[in-house]
């Protein structure tokens, strides 16, 4: 157990964290219609420069998938802990997570082993639409399934999916002393190869730091360097720095984005997503070009919508998006009650 006072560092500002989770719920909905089409598909379908806005998935416009039900869950457990460290002096972020995560497997009808009665109270599990089945990643599902918490010291298997880092975003909101750390353990709960948990580390000490408001290129330089004083961060040192590269040199087009891979392991996943914000630094033009490619679409855009939400701040984010997009007040109010708990705490 972490004493409470020695977690706040630098909190987030809250219009900040707001954009955050708001982007990256848009870049899962606008990724969600495409995510299982080639590229050559999604143009065949949306035109030669691709799907642009908002169409069904699921029969909803605006439908956010697994990705953003999770990240909610990860932000629900850790403003639990926040709210334990302030009245208790004592929390571990890591398992009130791990019980949010049990509370999620339970909205997708699975009986989850819950470790005592109270580790299923939750406001999320009382809200009927993220009781919707999207396409929840099998990793994610055996893992909770199994009732062990994953540890990045004793791992549960060896995947390196996407599923843990496109919920970690949260993990860079709440003001902690190392974010990276964090990030890598909220991960690690369901996916055990390094690269898997990794990748989600270099997430949260990105959205930390802009959510602090740092510019991108310096965040990206804290939390490179929180990456490599890890063991076995070769793999993701190579595709964050390959997508670094490919942001200077080449152009911000579908192409190069798949020349990052397909997103469906972490390490992928995380450089489209980096690529498509250095490349752009613009909200809209950075999640569409992270969503069209023949990959999982949905990760990668809510993932790039995460970083440049927490960059710009949901004013960046277009209207048309955010008035279709599901669940839009609750992810806000979720965002904010996180980021006032980092700050009084």
């Amino acid at each position: 157990m972490v004493p409470a006072s020695d977690h706040p560092v630098a909190p987030p500002s809250p219009q900040r964290a707001i954009g955050c989770l708001l982007g990256g719920a848009v870049g899962d909905a606008l990724g969600a219609p495409v995510e299982f089409l080639s590229l050559a598909a999604i143009r065949a379908r949306f035109g030669p420069e691709g799907i642009r806005d908002f169409v069904p998935a699921y029969g909803v416009l605006g439908a956010i998938t697994d990705d953003t039900q999770m990240t909610l869950f990860t932000a629900e457990g850790l403003l639990q802990a926040l709210r334990r460290g302030r009245e208790r002096g004592l929390w571990h972020p890591p398992t009130m997570v791990y019980h949010a995560y049990l509370r999620w497997l339970e909205t997708q009808g699975a009986t989850p082993p819950y470790p005592y009665q109270e580790a299923r109270n939750g406001h999320l599990l009382t809200i009927r639409t993220l009781h919707a089945s999207r396409a929840p990643g099998n990793t994610c599902l055996a893992a909770l399934r199994s009732g062990t918490m994953g540890t990045p010291e004793a791992p549960l298997n060896d995947s390196k999916g996407c599923g843990g880092v496109m919920r970690a975003a949260p993990a860079g909101l709440i003001g902690v002393a190392d974010p990276f750390a964090l990030g890598c353990d909220v991960a690690a709960i369901t996916h055990g190869h390094p690269s898997g948990y990794l990748a989600a580390g270099v997430l949260a000490a990105l959205v930390a730091a802009l959510a602090a408001g740092t510019t991108l290129r310096e965040a990206l330089h804290s939390a490179r360097g929180a990456l490599i004083g890890w063991p076995q961060h070769a793999e993701c040192l190579a595709a964050v720095d390959a997508a670094v590269h490919l942001a200077r040199v080449a152009p911000a087009t579908a192409e190069t984005v798949e020349r990052l891979g397909a997103g469906w392991v972490a390490e992928e996943a995380l450089a489209i997503a980096l690529f498509a914000a250095l490349a752009t630094e613009d909200f809209e033009a950075g999640v569409v070009l992270a969503v069209n490619h023949g990959g999982d679409s949905d990760s990668t855009g809510a993932i790039a919508g995460n970083i440049l939400g927490a960059l710009l701040g949901p004013e960046a984010i277009p209207s048309r998006w955010l008035d279709a997009l599901e669940l839009r007040d609750e992810i806000a109010s979720l965002a904010h009650a996180l980021a006032t708990e980092a700050l009084a705490a």
